[in-house]
């Protein structure tokens, strides 16, 4: 017998987790999802990755501000779910809501909990250099990603793992952990367990201040770092060129053998040394133009061995 299930997500990484659920027969009553937003040169307001897919399924939509309307959490109530699953929803939930479904509401979250609580798990995690992180489904409780844990996958990092590809690694594992929760939640054999109050991490909004490389730290760090951020905001640095500086995107990057003073490029196939060690710039984006290889990048832009970046 399937399940009443209420959706609630807004970005790209939520919609496996809807078509997976859907695809396992699950009646989705209702999906939730933020506001159309203004986007783009024109400004023009634009349907969430999740509010488009689900009208293509025929799926009924609404974009409440917030649910501290009494008549938003009336009408989620009167779904009369079973359950709700929220999936990077971007708004916190009332009490009210929590409560709602018989069952409670559910969250895939892209950490290994209860490291990397809060708005940006997946770049903070490769950030810091962890070798491993998970997709875990929690029964949510008021609080920050706080409630007790039913599921859980894990997922090694690798030094060449950005957090793109570890974006969509997470969002397809969390489906179909999500759709397994939900088969346990319907057969009555669904189990969580309380997260440890040991080893909380918080992970911060990225801020566009931090995403500047700095070629004073540990090539292991900048490489790390460059990672993190690929594709967006995107790890950068600042180089002269044509009598100004440009500013220049790095979206992958590797380890490489040489040293010298901070910044400067060691060789023609730019080759950086760090604080500690040096990097190896794989792949790069100029200001407006598509990303490109360090081959194609520098056959329209000399960087001479010797030149410090900035």
């Amino acid at each position: 017998m399937a399940l009443r299930i209420v959706f609630m997500g807004t970005p790209d990484f939520s919609v496996p987790v809807l078509d997976a659920i859907l695809a396992a027969g699950h009646n989705v009553v209702a999906v939730y999802s933020q506001p159309p937003r203004p986007a783009g040169r024109g400004q023009a307001e634009q349907l969430s990755p999740v509010h488009r897919f689900a009208l293509d399924r025929g799926l009924h939509v609404l974009t409440p501000l917030n649910f501290k309307s009494e008549d938003d959490q009336a009408a989620f109530a009167a779904h009369g779910a079973d359950a709700a699953v929220v999936v990077a929803y971007g708004l916190i939930l009332p009490e009210a809501v929590l409560q709602a479904p018989r069952h409670g509401c559910f969250n895939v979250h892209a950490s290994k909990l209860p490291r990397w609580r809060g708005a940006a798990p997946i770049q903070r995690a490769i950030m810091s250099g962890d070798t491993e992180t998970a997709v875990m489904v929690m029964r949510m409780e008021r609080g920050l990603d706080i409630g007790p844990v039913c599921l859980t996958r894990a997922i090694p990092i690798t030094p060449e793992t950005t957090a793109s590809a570890l974006h969509d690694t997470l969002s397809k594992a969390g489906a179909a952990l999500m759709v397994e929760a939900l088969g346990r939640l319907e057969a009555g054999t669904l189990t969580a367990t309380p997260q440890s109050n040991d080893g909380v991490t918080y992970a911060a909004k990225i801020d566009k201040a931090e995403a500047r490389i700095d070629f004073t730290r540990d090539a292991r760090e900048v490489v790390a770092h460059i990672h993190g951020l690929s594709p967006f905001p995107g790890a950068w640095f600042e180089i002269a060129h044509g009598g100004k500086l440009e500013r220049i995107k790095v979206l992958r990057a590797a380890m490489a053998s040489g040293a010298g003073a901070s910044g400067t490029v060691l060789d023609d196939k730019l080759t950086i040394a760090c604080g500690r060690g040096a990097v190896h710039l794989i792949e790069i984006q100029r200001a407006g133009k598509r990303p490109a290889s360090t081959d194609e990048f520098l056959r329209g832009f000399a960087v001479p061995a010797g030149t410090v970046i900035a």
